[in-house]
C-alpha cells in the first residue's frame, strides 16, 4: 500500500471519529428543542454533552489539516467549490460553540432560552449540511481538466444529496437519542428510549435508502461488505434498546455510524473528488497527493501524536461518565 493510500485510510478514519462522537453531539442538540419538555431537561441533555462536546470538534479540525496537508487539490477543490455549504457549516459551528457557553452568562430565561434555540437549530443544520457535503463528494460534482470545480450551489442540493442530509440527520439525532438514554436518569431517559425506537425507525427507512443508492451508483463489494454491517448494527441498536440495555445500544448505534461513513469512503476510492463532467478530470489519491516526502514526514508526526490525543479523550469521557438528572440540575 502506498503512502497515498494509507492517508486515505487515515483521513477516513478521522471523519469516521468525528461523525461517531459529534454525532451523538449534534443529536443532543437536536433532541434539546423536541425531546425535552422544560429548561430544566433541556440543561440535563445539554449537560451530557458539556464536558467533551468541545474535545470532540478535534476530530475536524485534524481531518481538515490532514486533507490540507495529504491532498492540497483536494482540499483546494473541496474548499472553493463548496464554499457556501462550508461556511454555513463553519458559522454553524462556531454560534453552536458560542451558545454553550454563553447561554449561562446572564439568569435571563430570555437570554439562555435564545442561547438553547441556537443549539437547535445549529446542531439540526450542521447534522443536514454534512450529509449532503458527502453526499456531492462520493457522487462526484463538475469539475473541469484544471481540477476546479465549475458548477454552482444548485449543483449541490440534487434529490441524492438531500437524502444524504437527511439520513445524516437522522441517523445522528438516533445516535443522540440513545446516547441521551445512556446518560440520563428519570423520566427523561424512558423518553430518550421511546424516541430512540421511533427514530431508529425513521433512520432504518431513509438512511437505507441513501445506502442503497450509493451502491447502485458508485459501490462495490467492499462497501456493500460496509452496507451490511450498517443493517446489521442498525437492528442490533434497536433490539438493545427494546430491552433496556442501554450500553449495548449506544455500541451498535455507534457502529451503524461507523459502518456508514465507511461505506460512503469505501464507495469514494480511489477518488477523493470524481468529476462529473469527465471521469478522467477526477482527484484521484495518486493525483491530488502531496509529495512521497511530505506524506512520509506526516506519517511519523501522526504515529507519535494521534495515540496520545485519543487516550486523553478517553480519559475525558470516563471522568465525566456518570448519568446526570433534574435533581443535578442547580435552580
Amino acid at each position: 500500500m502506498e503512502l497515498h493510500d494509507i492517508w486515505f485510510v487515515i483521513i477516513a478514519t478521522l471523519w469516521v471519529g468525528y461523525f461517531f462522537l459529534e454525532g451523538f453531539d449534534f443529536g443532543i442538540g437536536v433532541l434539546s428543542g423536541t425531546l425535552a419538555r422544560d429548561r430544566a431537561e433541556r440543561r440535563v441533555l445539554i449537560n451530557t454533552i458539556g464536558p467533551v462536546w468541545d474535545g470532540n470538534e478535534v476530530w475536524l479540525l485534524s481531518a481538515g489539516g490532514a486533507t490540507f496537508a495529504a491532498f492540497p487539490d483536494w482540499y483546494a477543490t473541496l474548499f472553493s467549490g463548496f464554499y457556501l455549504p462550508l461556511l454555513l457549516i463553519l458559522v454553524a459551528l462556531i454560534v453552536r460553540g458560542v451558545a454553550f457557553e454563553y447561554r449561562v452568562k446572564r439568569s435571563s430565561e430570555s437570554w439562555q432560552r435564545n442561547w438553547e434555540r441556537a443549539i437547535f437549530w445549529c446542531s439540526l443544520v450542521v447534522a443536514f449540511l454534512w450529509g449532503v457535503a458527502f453526499a456531492n463528494i462520493v457522487r462526484g460534482v463538475p469539475i473541469d481538466a484544471d481540477h476546479e470545480m465549475t458548477g454552482g450551489l444548485t449543483d449541490l442540493l440534487g434529490p441524492y444529496a438531500l437524502l444524504g442530509g437527511l439520513a445524516t440527520l437522522l441517523l445522528f439525532t438516533f445516535h443522540g437519542a440513545v446516547f441521551a438514554a445512556l446518560k440520563t436518569t428519570g423520566d427523561i431517559r424512558l423518553r430518550a428510549r421511546r424516541a430512540a425506537g421511533g427514530l431508529g425507525l425513521a433512520t432504518a427507512v431513509v438512511a437505507g435508502a441513501y445506502l442503497l443508492w450509493t451502491q447502485g451508483d458508485s459501490g462495490n463489494v467492499r462497501s456493500l461488505a460496509a452496507v451490511a454491517v450498517a443493517v446489521a448494527a442498525l437492528a442490533a441498536a434497536l433490539a438493545a434498546n427494546a430491552a433496556g440495555r442501554e450500553g449495548w445500544a449506544f455500541v451498535f448505534s455507534g457502529l451503524l455510524v461507523v459502518a456508514t461513513v465507511v461505506t460512503l469512503f469505501l464507495a469514494l476510492f480511489p477518488d477523493v473528488m470524481p468529476s462529473s463532467t469527465d471521469p478522467a478530470w477526477s482527484l484521484t489519491v495518486e493525483n491530488a497527493a502531496s509529495a512521497p516526502y511530505t506524506l512520509k514526514i506526516m506519517t511519523w508526526c501522526a504515529a507519535l501524536a494521534t495515540p496520545v490525543v485519543v487516550l486523553y479523550q478517553g480519559w475525558t469521557y470516563w471522568v465525566f461518565r456518570k448519568r446526570v438528572g433534574t435533581q443535578h440540575i442547580a435552580p
